[in-house]
C-alpha cells in the first residue's frame, strides 16, 4: 500500500514539474521539450529560421499540420518574419526583437504570449502556432486554427417546419458566434475552462450577466471544475458529472442542438454549457415541463401552438400507461370493457398460448430492437428495415396465433407516441415496463401505485436547486402560462419565476395589438 501511495506521489510530481516548467532562453532545449512530448509524429512541423540581418536571432515555429491554417501561417507568419522583419530589426538590439515581432510585424488578431511550457504545448495541440526565439524564455502563440469542420446545417433531432434551420456543429467557436448572433447583447458572457486529462476539450459556459443568476453560474462553474476524468468527448460525458440525481431515469440537464433553443433558454435567466467536438449544447436548470414545449411553439399562433402541446400530453401519456392498461382490463377488469368488443377480442385470443404481459413484453422488445437498427443501419436501409420489419413482424405474429390483433395495434400506438415528445424516450420506456409488470400483478392498483410512486420521484428530484415539476409543484399561477397554454406573446409579461433570474420583467406590459386608431373621412 506504502509502495502503491509512493508511485502514485512520484508519479504526480513529475506531472507537476512538467506542467509547471517554464519556457528555456536556450531555443534547443524548447526544441528537445517539443520532440520529447510529442515524439516523432508526421503530422508536427518544426521549421527553423533566422530573424534579422544584421544581428540574426535563430528561431522556430511550430504547428500541427492539420489542426492550424497553413496558408494563413504562410502569409501572415512566415512572411514577415522573413522578409518584412529583415528590414525592422536593423539597428535592433537582440532584445527587443520579441516586442517587435509582437507590435509592429505580425498582423493578427489572435496572438498572446507565453511563459510556460505546458501552455505553449496546449496551444499547439488546440491549433495555434508557437514562434520561440532563442534568448527569449516566453514564447508568442498565434491563433491559427483552421482544421476541417462540418458546416452549419439543419439538425437532425429538432425538426421544424417553421423557425431557424440552422444547428450547432462540433466546432466550439463557430457555436459561440451563432449565440452571439442570436443574442447581440455586450451583457453574453463566455467562460472557457478545459476537461479531460488526455483530451484536453475546451468547455464553454454561456450566460447573460444581467440575468443569470450568479449562484446558479458560480454552481456550474464550481461542478465543472470539480470533474476530473481522462476523456470528455461528447457533452454526455459532463452531463453525468453534474447532474443533480444520477441515479434517476429522469434527465435534470436539458440538452439542444439548435442555437435558437439555447438563446431563447438563456434569456429566460438558464446557462448553456458548450463542449468542442459535439453539437449538443447543455442547458440548466431543465424543467419536466420543457419536454412537451418547441421552438416552434413559439413561431405559430397561440391557439394552434395549444392544441399541439395538448397533443404532446397525451401522447406522453399514452406512450406510458397505455399498454398497462390494456394488459389490466385484458386481464383483471373485463368487466370495463364493452360486451361486443369483449366477445371479439375472446374469439381472437383462442388459440394465442401466452398471456397478454408476455405478448405486450414480446412485441415491445420487437419495436425497440427494429427501432435500434434502423437508427444504427446505413439510412436507406434503416428506414426500409424498420418499415417493412415492422409490418411483416406484425403481420406474422398475429397469423400464427402468438399475439392478439389488438395488442400489434396497442404496442405499434405506443411506439408512435413516444416519439412526439423525444426528450423523455428513455425515462418513459424504464417507466412503462414497471407500470406494465404491475398491472399483470395487480390490474389497476399496480398502475395506481406505479403512478403514485413516480409522482413521488419527480416532486423531490431539483435541478441546480429549482424543483424539476415547477412549476406544476410550485404553486406559481403565472408560470402556468406557458404549460398547458400557450399565451400571446404579448401576454408573457414575466420570465418563469421558477427559474432564478435579475430581471423578472420580459417585455413592456400593454403591447395587445389594436387597429389604427383615426376617424373615418368622410
Amino acid at each position: 500500500m506504502t509502495k502503491s501511495l509512493s508511485r502514485l506521489f512520484r508519479a504526480w510530481k513529475r506531472k507537476k514539474s512538467r506542467t509547471s516548467a517554464s519556457v528555456s532562453a536556450e531555443l534547443t532545449a524548447n526544441l528537445t521539450y517539443l520532440q520529447e512530448a510529442l515524439g516523432s509524429s508526421t503530422d508536427v512541423v518544426i521549421r527553423q529560421f533566422t530573424v534579422g540581418s544584421a544581428q540574426p536571432v535563430k528561431a522556430a515555429l511550430a504547428f500541427i499540420d492539420g489542426l492550424a491554417d497553413n496558408v494563413m501561417i504562410n502569409e501572415s507568419i512566415m512572411k514577415p518574419l522573413m522578409l518584412e522583419m529583415r528590414m525592422v530589426a536593423d539597428g535592433l538590439s537582440k532584445k527587443d526583437i520579441l516586442t517587435v515581432i509582437k507590435d509592429k510585424v505580425i498582423s493578427m488578431g489572435q496572438l498572446r504570449e507565453v511563459d510556460n511550457l505546458s501552455a505553449m504545448l496546449d496551444g499547439m495541440l488546440s491549433g495555434d502556432t508557437v514562434l520561440m526565439l532563442d534568448g527569449y524564455s516566453s514564447a508568442l502563440l498565434f491563433g491559427t486554427r483552421g482544421w476541417e469542420s462540418r458546416g452549419v446545417e439543419e439538425p437532425l433531432t429538432e425538426a421544424v417546419v417553421r423557425g431557424p434551420r440552422e444547428g450547432f456543429t462540433e466546432t466550439l467557436r463557430t457555436n459561440t458566434s451563432l449565440l452571439r448572433r442570436k443574442i447581440k447583447n455586450p451583457l453574453l458572457r463566455f467562460e472557457v475552462l478545459t476537461l479531460g486529462r488526455q483530451t484536453r476539450t475546451g468547455i464553454c459556459i454561456a450566460y447573460i450577466k444581467d440575468l443569470a443568476d450568479e449562484k446558479i453560474v458560480s454552481e456550474v462553474r464550481k461542478r465543472l471544475e470539480r470533474i476530473d476524468v481522462d476523456s470528455i468527448l461528447e457533452s454526455g460525458y459532463i452531463e453525468e458529472f453534474i447532474e443533480d440525481a444520477p441515479l434517476s431515469p429522469f434527465a435534470t440537464v436539458g440538452n439542444t442542438e439548435k442555437p435558437d433553443v439555447a438563446a431563447a433558454k438563456m434569456l429566460e435567466g438558464r446557462v448553456a454549457i458548450l463542449v468542442d467536438g459535439t453539437p449538443f449544447a447543455l442547458t440548466v436548470p431543465y424543467l419536466f415541463v420543457e419536454s412537451i414545449q418547441t421552438s416552434e411553439d413559439y413561431y405559430t399562433r397561440t391557439f394552434f401552438a395549444t392544441l399541439i402541446r395538448w397533443i404532446r400530453i397525451i401522447a406522453l401519456t399514452s406512450t406510458a400507461l397505455l399498454p398497462a392498461v390494456y394488459i389490466a382490463l385484458l386481464t383483471f377488469h373485463q368487466e370495463m370493457i364493452p360486451t361486443q368488443l369483449l366477445l371479439s377480442m375472446a374469439a381472437s385470443a383462442e388459440g394465442v398460448p401466452f398471456p397478454a404481459f408476455v405478448q405486450a413484453f414480446f412485441m415491445g422488445l420487437v419495436f425497440e430492437i427494429l427501432r435500434e437498427a434502423g437508427i444504427r443501419m446505413p439510412r436507406p436501409v434503416g428506414q426500409a428495415v424498420s418499415i417493412v420489419g415492422a409490418l411483416v413482424i406484425g403481420q406474422a405474429a398475429v397469423a400464427a396465433g402468438l399475439v392478439l390483433p389488438s395488442m400489434v395495434i396497442v404496442v405499434a400506438f405506443t411506439g408512435i407516441t413516444e416519439f412526439i415528445v423525444a426528450t423523455q424516450i428513455e425515462s418513459v420506456t424504464l417507466f412503462r415496463i414497471f407500470v406494465t409488470g404491475l398491472a399483470a400483478v395487480l390490474g389497476f392498483y399496480g398502475i395506481l401505485l406505479a403512478t403514485l410512486a413516480l409522482l413521488i420521484h419527480v416532486l423531490t428530484l431539483r435541478s441546480f436547486g429549482v424543483p424539476f415539476m415547477s412549476p406544476l409543484a410550485s404553486g406559481s399561477i403565472w408560470d402556468l402560462k406557458d404549460v398547458f397554454l400557450r399565451v400571446p406573446k404579448w401576454a408573457m409579461l414575466t420570465r418563469p419565476q421558477a427559474i432564478p433570474t435579475n430581471n423578472r420583467l420580459r417585455q413592456k406590459p400593454l403591447q395587445y395589438p389594436r387597429p389604427p386608431s383615426g376617424k373615418k373621412k368622410d
